[in-house]
């Protein structure tokens, strides 16, 4: 695994119930990709290659918009080491989590 991200995702919703629904979406399809991820509660990180977690990136947007949300917003952090391993997220939070 040479790349972690992490993502927030931000749809335009009417309410806070329809903002959590599709948020729920996205999250959803983020478990069906078969990686390892962590929801957080402000944002959700994925481990994985490269090339596969831009393409879940742009996907996520499709997904809240097929969802309902009239616009999304995203914000996004890489962590890409091509030559090795990134720290994975239960390094970085297992021991805060017993």
């Amino acid at each position: 695994m040479n790349t972690s991200v992490a993502i927030q995702v931000l749809p335009k919703a009417d309410n806070d119930n329809e903002l959590i629904r599709i948020v729920d979406e996205v999250i959803d399809y983020i478990k069906s990709t078969g990686l390892n991820y962590y929801v957080g509660p402000c944002e959700t990180s994925i481990e994985g290659e490269y090339d596969e977690l831009m393409d879940i990136i742009k996907e996520c947007q499709k997904v809240a918009v097929k969802a309902g949300a009239e616009s999304v917003s995203a914000y996004v952090k890489i962590t890409y080491r091509p030559e090795g391993e990134v720290l994975s997220i239960e390094k970085k939070v297992t021991k805060h989590h017993r």
